[in-house]
């Protein structure tokens, strides 16, 4: 008998920032108005209905996380996720580079 795991589609998105815990808790503070999400200063995790976005701040260094079930939606919270990132941090301006995880 064989056991098949499978992996949702995820991408991940890496910062270099002096603010990256301000900028995780921003992000979690902001969806949590509207969506499940808890965080620390170092990590967090949003729900939101397509998939998840999970965050780690370490040092200067923010990792972006999202999963969800289907291409279509990874997409989506990737773009939304992303959005909210570069509106939040409009004073650096940054360029996301997402790839796969």
């Amino acid at each position: 008998m064989t056991t098949e795991t499978t992996t949702l589609p995820t991408r991940r998105c890496i910062v270099e920032t002096e603010k990256a815990s301000r900028y995780l808790q921003q992000l979690c503070k902001h969806f949590q108005h509207k969506i499940p999400a808890e965080f620390d200063t170092e990590q967090g995790k949003i729900t939101f209905p397509m998939g998840v976005c999970t965050l780690k701040a370490e040092g200067t260094r923010l990792t972006m996380d999202v999963t969800a079930a289907d291409s279509a939606a990874l997409d989506r919270l990737q773009d939304v996720v992303g959005s909210h990132f570069i509106r939040f941090a409009f004073r650096e301006p940054q360029e996301l580079s997402w790839q796969a995880a």
